[in-house]
């Protein structure tokens, strides 16, 4: 079936659809039977271990690469990307980076800068940070700057490719307040990858898993409480009980979960092993396992616990 990347519809529907994606490098099988929807003002993290195709998916959604077979449909009207490293050009201020998509769209200077100006100085960097070049930057700054040039167009989708993993946890920590406030004002869809599970649990309102060798999607999470009311203790209850998971243990290749343990969602010693492989999730937790078209099958719902 041959691939699309815009939607055919009259009246798009604002979501990116992804159905049946399968995508090859040569004989390489990077991703097979991928499908998801994501709705506007939605954060999904797309999680899994190293090689399992993520960026692969990411660059089909954005549309840098071209579907092979399958559909990508983007109902949205503004798909900004922000990637792993900031990519900022070093011949240019902070302030003109920022602006470099505005005057690709042609807008004049003096409005390209107001607005980068603006969004800047929401995230954090002050006037004089603005007037500095790459090289006269932290790296922390240096992704304020990435950050501000993908909201300065004020995107409806904002894909993001783990660009918060070479930061220190205090700066990782202001970041992910400043996305969540940004996104929280524009109902933006987001989708972010990324193989840090606390960062999804931190962020994300879908957790989609995905395990390598080819990749594709085994399971969906949910997450019940609003990103903005989540604390520290949530946050970190909560992956552990994903790290008890059989699915999400196997797609990183971690040993099965011993009973008896004590961490979050096992039996503690003495108490009866529940069955199933998702028992490590509790009923009263605010994490929820959805069925996914792989968990459907009787081979992947041994594995996600359907």
């Amino acid at each position: 079936m041959s691939g699309t990347t815009s939607c055919t519809a009259n009246t798009p529907v604002r979501e990116l659809r992804v159905e049946g994606l399968s995508h090859a490098f040569g004989r390489d099988e990077v991703l097979a039977g991928i499908g998801f929807r994501l709705p506007a003002g939605e954060v999904a993290a797309l999680v899994g271990p190293s090689g399992c195709g993520k960026t692969t998916l990411l660059h089909l959604a954005a549309g840098l690469l071209t579907v092979q077979e399958g559909q990508v449909s983007n109902g949205f009207d503004t798909t900004a990307f922000m990637f792993q490293q900031p990519r900022l050009l070093p011949w240019q201020t902070a302030l003109d980076n920022i602006a470099l998509g505005l005057k690709a769209a042609g807008l004049a200077r003096t409005e390209r800068h107001r607005r980068a100006r603006d969004i800047g100085l929401q995230l954090g960097l002050v006037l004089r940070d603005l007037d500095k070049f790459p090289h006269q930057l932290s790296g922390g700054m240096q992704s304020r700057v990435a950050l501000a040039r993908a909201l300065v167009l004020a995107p409806d989708l904002l894909l993001l490719d783990e660009p918060f993993s070479a930061l220190d946890v205090g700066l990782k920590e202001e970041l992910y307040r400043l996305l969540l406030e940004q996104q929280a004002g524009r109902a933006m869809g987001v989708l972010m990858i990324t193989h840090d599970l606390m960062e999804a649990v931190r962020l994300s309102d879908a957790i989609l898993l995905m395990a390598p060798t080819p990749g594709r999607i085994v399971c969906r999470f949910e997450l019940g409480l609003p990103a903005a009311q989540r604390d520290d203790a949530w946050v970190y209850r909560h992956t552990a009980e994903l790290l008890q998971n059989a699915a999400v243990r196997d797609a990183f290749g971690l040993p099965p979960v011993v009973a008896g343990t004590g961490a979050a969602g096992v039996p503690a010693a003495g108490a009866p092993a529940a069955d199933g492989p998702t028992a490590a999730v509790p009923i009263t937790s605010g994490l929820r396992l959805v069925e996914t078209p792989e968990s459907a099958s009787a081979r992947s719902a041994s594995r996600c616990g359907g």
